[in-house]
């Protein structure tokens, strides 16, 4: 699907609302409130009733969607190039495209982000990799790397031939990457490579996993393939994580990183979907309400 696609095939709020209608309610309109059966109302407003609780609600109710002033036509688009943006699409390239103002792009990118976050996320298997790097933080006359300052850590696995996981980490300690390990790999894995960072070895007691099916390649020797133990996958995806940082979103504060980490992910992890356009949208009407109050007031949790 093009964009052209998506402006010929959804040009009014009916068409739109439509397909709204049939990815929230593949079995026919539910009440958001008690989950009863609702029936169709003859208005302009296409509105929905439910007769056991006696509401009525449109398709956007209760969704990322609700109560946006917002056409429903520049979501669309919205959508489909953040989905087809494989490096991200900013807020600030948002605003130019759609007409709108810079907080309504923002709130509008973080609030598809938010429905990216909730994809179910399958336990990786196989062979997988993992490895850790650094974004953020002044670079000039500082140090890159582990032991630089005012940056943010960035955990990565992934599952070769497969799934990408992020995740924003406070440390790189044996505890934190042990949780992320048992969290993320199914227990009947092949093997886990990692580098010599000496964090993994006591990561890997840890997450109860056999010293057999640990591989490092040493990194700070100079090596970086030794036959098939190396992370150049993982680092694969942290290069594409980086030049979006770079490259397309230019700033990122600590307190939203992983929400982009998750947009990353979700982009990434189905690169190969020719309905990425329609999963996504799918996930936004089973998402809820992200209030631009609660968007901005949380509080940064790692």
């Amino acid at each position: 699907m093009t964009l052209i696609d998506v402006w010929e095939k959804y040009s009014t709020k009916r068409k739109c609302h439509e397909l709204l209608r049939r990815l929230r309610w593949p079995k026919g309109p539910e009440c958001p409130r008690c989950q009863g059966k609702a029936v169709t109302l003859n208005t302009d407003k296409e509105l929905f009733w439910c007769g056991i609780c006696d509401y009525q609600f449109t398709v956007t109710a209760g969704t990322i969607f609700h109560d946006s002033h917002l056409p429903i036509i520049k979501w669309f688009v919205a959508v489909y190039l953040i989905c087809e943006s494989r490096k991200g699409f900013s807020a600030n390239q948002m605003k130019r495209v759609l007409g709108v103002s810079y907080k309504t792009a923002w709130y509008l990118c973080h609030r598809i982000r938010a429905a990216m976050c909730g994809a179910f996320k399958p336990m990786l298997e196989g062979t997988i990799e993992m490895d850790e790097t650094y974004v953020g933080g002044k670079m000039k006359g500082g140090k890159r790397g582990r032991g630089s300052e005012n940056k943010e850590i960035v955990i990565g696995l992934r599952q070769r031939g497969g799934e990408l996981r992020l995740f924003h980490s406070a440390d790189v300690k044996s505890g934190t990457l042990a949780r992320y390990i048992q969290e993320n790999i199914d227990k009947n894995f092949s093997v886990i490579v990692t580098d010599d960072l000496g964090s993994y070895p006591p990561a890997i007691q840890r997450a109860s996993i056999s010293p057999d099916r640990h591989k490092t390649i040493q990194h700070s020797s100079g090596a970086y393939v030794n036959g098939e133990i190396h992370t150049n996958t993982v680092e694969n995806a942290f290069s594409l994580l980086k030049r979006g940082i770079f490259g397309t979103w230019h700033k990122i504060s600590a307190k939203h990183l992983s929400a982009y980490l998750e947009e990353m992910m979700f982009r990434f992890n189905r690169r190969n979907d020719p309905d990425l356009f329609l999963d996504t949208l799918r996930h936004m009407v089973i998402t809820p309400t992200l209030t631009f109050e609660k968007l901005t007031a949380q509080e940064l949790t790692l």
